[in-house]
């Protein structure tokens, strides 16, 4: 995964220390995830199947992933039949210098992009700059954040950290022209967007998507978007570039109805998307290259509690009711891919090399929202305590960790360390001591009772 996308830098603790400082930031985020969180439930609920949806979309995206070598083969077979044109990308690096190559190839030096989370998360845009090409985001919440020299803080909206105020201060500020009385209704908002962006379509040449899903089958991308920004892209370049991760796949046609289904009311609680666009191979004359993307998704694969993150379709749901991104927001995960799923996915496609990586794990209060939402069953809290054991840990935790293993191991030690603690229980301080500290410091220490439940027993209950 590219390095360029940094939120902040250090950990997320004190990331998401600095984010609830802000309170115009968690009203943003309490307000965007409680109304996108309330639509999701009001269609869900009107499905009786939703349960067998999410069991078949789950089965679908396993089988997908157990035979992966063989879809992808059929995928590039069906793709280069219609047309098109398939490259692989092991990593970041292959993939920008891919697409630069492609970009270069057709003289020009600016693209359109529909938004996509596969280019951001490689740093596609400032390999593009690099070679002096410019990237247009044509999503409204992706030019937002473009616009105001900033990083998406969610997978569905990028900027739900911003409000409409806002917003209308960095199109004044940032835009060439926009339309005289400016006010932040959001149509008005988004027709200045609009005109902003209308004579991008019809001047780019070059066209930069990412897709939702692939269709081994035929071949076929799927695009799912709300505005009909993303279509424009799709259909008026002369080039084509989609730029796809390799876990994006889907067998059959049969197979794409379900997730049709789960993606829309996951995600902004409709039945049906506004914007669903598919293309098979090169179309009416156009160029076009699928860049198949790796970038540590085989070693996610390779994982045998970790591998279910490769089923995520992107919906936020999860997003949406954790309670610890609410207050933290995305920007505090350091990651394109914010909230539980990036607590899960990005270690896991990065490694845990670095401070914040490390600690994306510990980014959640585990309680279970996430996998009960989740359209396609990710157990997000199984995966995380999968990878605290995995996380590094210092000296004196892991010391304390092997005491506790050696106590709890064997009932007489446990028994005889719990009439310990209750003779001594006045002498226990508020504040640990040393590296203990940082327990403390930040919860308190449960009462000691004067008897434990063990002796109660024994008096009470045993003949």
């Amino acid at each position: 995964m590219s390095g360029t996308f940094l939120g902040m830098p250090g950990n997320f603790p004190k990331n998401a220390e600095k984010a609830v400082q802000d309170s115009q930031l968690r009203f943003n985020l309490r307000k965007a995830t409680h109304t996108i969180r309330g639509k999701r439930a009001s269609v869900v609920d009107e499905l009786p199947d939703w349960q067998e949806l999410r069991a078949a979309g789950k089965a679908i995206k396993d089988e997908t992933l157990r035979h992966l070598d063989r879809y992808l083969v059929q995928l590039e077979d069906a793709v280069t039949g219609a047309g098109g044109h398939v490259h692989w990308a092991r990593d970041a690096a292959e993939a920008n210098r891919i697409v630069t190559g492609l970009v270069k190839a057709t003289g020009e030096s600016e693209v359109v992009k529909v938004k996509s989370m596969a280019t951001q998360e490689i740093g596609l845009n400032e390999a593009l700059a690099e070679h002096g090409i410019t990237a247009y985001e044509t999503d409204l919440a992706e030019l937002i954040v473009q616009l105001g020299d900033d990083f998406p803080s969610h997978i569905l909206v990028p900027a739900i950290h911003r409000n409409r105020a806002e917003i209308r201060e960095i199109f004044l500020d940032k835009m060439a022209e926009t339309p005289e009385g400016l006010t932040d209704e959001p149509a008005a908002l988004a027709e200045a967007a609009r005109l902003h962006l209308r004579e991008r379509f019809l001047r780019s040449k070059v066209a930069i998507s990412g897709a939702n899903f692939m269709v081994a089958e035929t071949g076929t991308l799927v695009v799912l978007e709300s505005e009909g920004n993303g279509r424009m892209c799709l259909t008026l370049p002369e080039t084509l570039i989609s730029v796809v991760g390799i876990e994006k796949l889907l067998p059959s046609w049969r197979d794409l109805e379900v997730f049709l289904q789960l993606l829309p009311r996951s995600s902004t609680g409709e039945r049906m998307n506004p914007y669903t666009s598919m293309w098979t191979g090169a179309t009416e004359g156009q160029d076009f290259h699928l860049v198949l993307l790796d970038n540590g998704r085989t070693d996610v694969l390779a994982d045998e509690v970790g591998r279910q993150a490769l089923r995520c379709i992107r919906c936020s749901a999860c997003l949406n009711v954790c309670p610890v991104y609410e207050r933290a927001g995305g920007h505090a995960y350091g990651s394109v891919y914010p909230g539980p799923i990036g607590a899960i996915l990005t270690p896991q496609l990065r490694g845990m090399g670095s401070e914040l990586d490390a600690s994306l794990p510990y980014a959640s209060s585990l309680c279970g929202a996430c996998y009960d939402v989740c359209p396609v069953a990710i157990d997000i809290p199984e995966v995380l305590v999968d990878l605290r054991a995995k996380a590094p840990h210092g000296r004196a935790e892991r010391a304390g960790m092997r005491v506790a293993g050696w106590v709890l191991g064997n009932e007489v030690r446990l028994a005889k360390a719990q009439r310990l603690a209750t003779r001594f229980r006045k002498l226990v301080p508020r504040r640990l001591p040393g590296p203990l500290s940082a327990w403390t410091d930040t919860r308190d220490l449960p009462e000691i009772p004067e008897e434990s439940f063990r002796d109660w027993w024994e008096r009470h209950e045993r003949p």
